[in-house]
């Protein structure tokens, strides 16, 4: 069994970036050898990074830890904010040492309220560089975000999901082939 983790990068109640990834661990669960999970940055209650190796008052750095260090793969995504990453996924990349996330495939996924850019994605593949990740070559990137999904979250843009179906596809192929097994849980 291969476990992939998903990080959405925003604290918006409603937020699309989780949408995506939602509809994306859809995709990825069909693959009967994947287990997938969610990890909502919106439940937990993790610190500003200060470089430290350990955050004794908050439990839930050693959780995303163990979480992300016990998976074969990570999708990220987020929202695209002022031509870059969110605070919110760059502080919980760097809540993550090299022993959590190194040699993992990385998958990525952004949303934008206007027009397409892939600068917070170029971010992510620099942070997950410096992390010693496999970053996917393909990745998905939704301009005018909001015009994708219905008031209710769900995927109305059908171009849309057939490119999430072959990205979903890519990813598991690559996780696969890549051969790698999770660090023992921490």
């Amino acid at each position: 069994m291969i476990k992939i983790v998903a990080i959405g990068g925003s604290l918006r109640s409603h937020s699309l970036a989780y949408q995506l990834l939602k509809v994306t661990l859809a995709k990825i669960d069909l693959y009967p050898q994947m287990k997938t999970e969610l990890i909502d940055l919106r439940q937990m209650n993790l610190p500003f990074c200060l470089g430290e190796t350990d955050y004794p008052n908050h439990p839930d750095v050693a959780l995303l830890r163990q979480k992300v260090q016990s998976a074969t793969g990570v999708l990220l995504a987020t929202p695209e904010y002022h031509g870059s990453v969110s605070g919110v996924l760059k502080n919980a990349l760097d809540l993550l040492d090299d022993e959590h996330i190194e040699g993992k495939m990385i998958g990525l996924l952004s949303v934008l309220g206007g027009v397409s850019s892939t600068n917070a994605l170029n971010t992510l593949r620099t942070i997950c560089r410096q992390l010693h990740c496999w970053v996917l070559p393909e990745q998905i990137v939704v301009a005018h975000a909001e015009k994708s999904f219905n008031l209710e979250g769900q995927l109305i843009d059908k171009g849309l999901e057939q490119r999430i179906e072959k990205f979903a596809k890519h990813f598991v192929e690559a996780t696969q082939k890549l051969g790698i097994s999770p660090h023992p849980e921490g």
